[in-house]
């Protein structure tokens, strides 16, 4: 191929063999490099590029310019030849281009990489680009403020917000830093926190005796001591004595005169709270430790019992030395408060679990109770145990020393030749025994009605032995009583009222309920008297019963039957009974049927007694 058919293209791509084939040390084969011994520089695709463009350029203007043979004027050049189809050169731009394409795919092919080609996403809207960053800055707000405890200016619209109480950490390493929150700037010595106060992540509502929530402590605008008595002493003791870095303490203790531990929630062997740090999201932190067994327990509340002294101490809130001192591990030691931290900083212990120490040493000297909480036993549980034992000791040493011998003079000598004053006037009795209490119903107890009924004829005994000196039914049967408490019932008859007395009376005394309501009709009739007559037939001696069928005859009534004191109406509805007090007693029963009831009242005369009765063909 000759010089004039070369295209710009692969003079380009010649170009840039030889400038690759130079920077290596290898010259190409057939250019001029080949023949130089020194290394050429390095060329890059662009430099090769712009080459191919300068070369087609100049190609161009050559073949634009017209050869003007020597010595020949205008009239004497040659003809124009025959029209061909001739190619179409190449324009300057597409030369260059090309030769960039060849310089590229030779620079991928060199360093063995696949060139990968991507397209750009065209480009939004202005108005979906903004909706787009607005939205991305809000989800960056919440973000960092999700973890955030509330503050009172949430509650409070004119209150401030709390501003954060430490300097964020750095971010991480090739990490772009997040703006920080607007609502929450940082803290310096200049700009000191507002004394707003968040609210509380405690859940104080669950309180028992085994478990104590303890508000936060307010902050403290100066560094005070967190301990005044020996025994909250003891307790930061136990915690400076077991660190190992000081300048975490004193983190620690800067947190907790800020203000920076929530509310704390003491159980057997458990310290918690939540400690606000670095982030927005305050920390977990526990402090754990070792509860007594029950052998201590009992040691140390047998040593409380056998000294007043220290019970009187524990109720001014104060522990005394004597319990400390029992060999008894009451006070924490270097090493026995564990902490435990949702922080990412492994040292024992962290600020923030020394911070929750400190406050909790101002909880123990407020009320000693707390640490014994910690050890195992709730304030309520402890007071029972030692006022139940202190008082059953005392009783024991009180039997033990026996009765004290007091002086004084026997009654009998006392009283030896001394008359006696005489008794006062009787006062005078009640004109009828008064109304009983009403006695409740009650599930499972007495019945009011029956307890009812014991008390009225109990009231009633009394009044007539007071009245008269003597117990009218103090000589009757159980048969005969039961027939006259059944007798004392309103009613008569068995109603629904008196059904169930009538069965338990009757049960009691081993009768039917239709026996007793006819010896209450008998009692209720003539008493005592009446209820004999019911019960015991006799045979009257001659005199009163026989003359007592030629009344009824006279008062033109049938010839009556006798039989023993019984007269008996031919039609077998009537009947006369002869009491042994004298008195006649009328009966009726259904005709033909021998089931006699007491009717009327009983009376000296036959004929009186039988006409009370209310039955028309009785006469």
């Amino acid at each position: 191929m000759s010089a004039e058919e070369r295209n710009p293209a692969e003079e380009a791509r010649e170009a840039l063999r030889a400038a690759r084939a130079g920077a290596s040390g290898e010259p190409a084969e057939g250019s001029a490099d080949a023949l130089a011994q020194g290394a050429a520089p390095e060329v890059r695709p662009g430099e090769v590029a712009r080459a191919a463009l300068r070369a087609a350029v100049a190609a161009r203007r050559e073949e634009e310019a017209v050869p003007e043979e020597a010595g020949a004027g205008p009239d004497e050049l040659p003809a124009p030849a025959a029209p061909q189809e001739a190619p179409a050169a190449p324009r300057p731009g597409d030369a260059a281009r090309e030769a960039l394409r060849a310089a590229r795919l030779e620079a991928d092919r060199a360093e063995r990489r696949p060139r990968t080609t991507t397209r750009r996403p065209a480009p939004a809207p202005a108005e979906d680009r903004s909706a787009h960053a607005q939205a991305a800055r809000d989800m960056r707000n919440f973000l960092s403020t999700a973890f955030r405890m509330p503050d009172t200016a949430d509650d409070d619209p004119g209150a401030g917000t709390r501003p954060r109480t430490d300097t964020p950490r750095p971010p991480a390493e090739h990490a772009p830093t997040p703006p920080p929150p607007a609502t929450t700037p940082t803290r310096t010595p200049d700009h000191p926190a507002p004394p707003h106060r968040p609210s509380s992540m405690a859940s104080p509502h669950r309180d028992s005796e085994l478990r104590r929530t303890f508000p936060p402590f307010a902050p403290r605008p100066e560094p005070q001591d967190f301990a005044t008595t020996w025994w909250g002493q003891a307790w930061v003791d136990a915690l400076e004595h077991t660190a190992l870095d000081a300048n975490r303490l004193a983190r620690g203790r800067g947190y907790a005169d800020a203000g920076h531990v929530d509310a704390i929630t003491v159980t057997p062997g458990l310290v918690l709270a939540y400690v606000r740090g670095s982030r927005p999201r305050p920390y977990r932190v526990q402090l754990r430790l070792r509860r007594l067994s029950d052998e201590d327990w009992e040691r140390l509340l047998a040593a409380a019992v056998d000294s007043p002294a220290d019970i009187a101490a524990l109720l001014d809130k104060e522990l005394p030395h004597t319990l400390a001192d029992l060999g008894l591990p009451l006070l924490p030691g270097p090493g026995d408060l564990i902490p435990q931290c949702s922080c990412p900083d492994s040292g024992r212990p962290c600020k923030h679990a020394a911070a929750l120490c400190y406050q909790t040493a101002r909880l123990l000297d407020a009320d000693p109770f707390v640490l014994l909480l910690l050890r195992g036993r709730g304030e309520r549980e402890l007071l029972d145990t030692l006022s139940r034992r202190s008082a059953a000791s005392a009783a024991r040493a009180a039997g033990e020393r026996g009765p004290a011998a007091q002086p004084g003079v026997r009654a009998s000598e006392a009283l030896a030749g001394r008359p006696l004053p005489p008794l006062p006037a009787p006062r005078p009795a009640p004109a009828h025994p008064e109304a009983p209490p009403a006695y409740p119903a009650a599930p499972g107890g007495p019945d009011p009605f029956a307890l009812d009924q014991l008390a009225t004829d109990a009231a009633a005994r009394a009044h007539a032995l007071l009245t008269t000196g003597r117990d009218p039914v103090g000589g009757l049967t159980l048969w005969q009583d039961a027939v006259r408490l059944a007798a004392a019932r309103p009613g008569s008859g068995l109603t629904a009222a008196t059904r169930s007395l009538y069965a338990t009376l009757a049960a009691a005394v081993g009768r039917t309920p239709a026996e007793l309501a006819r010896a209450v009709a008998a009692w209720r009739q003539g008493g005592l008297a009446g209820l004999a007559v019911l019960e015991e037939p006799w045979d009257p001696p001659a005199g009163r019963f026989d003359r007592a069928r030629p009344l009824l005859l006279a008062a033109d009534l049938p010839a009556f039957r006798p039989w023993r004191n019984h007269l008996t109406h031919p039609a077998g509805h009537a009947q006369l009974r002869l009491g042994r007090d004298g008195l006649w007693y009328a009966y009726e029963s259904e005709p033909g049927q021998e089931d006699w009831w007491p009717r009327g009242a009983p009376d000296l005369d036959p004929v009186s007694a039988l006409t009370t009765l209310d039955i028309p063909d009785a006469l």
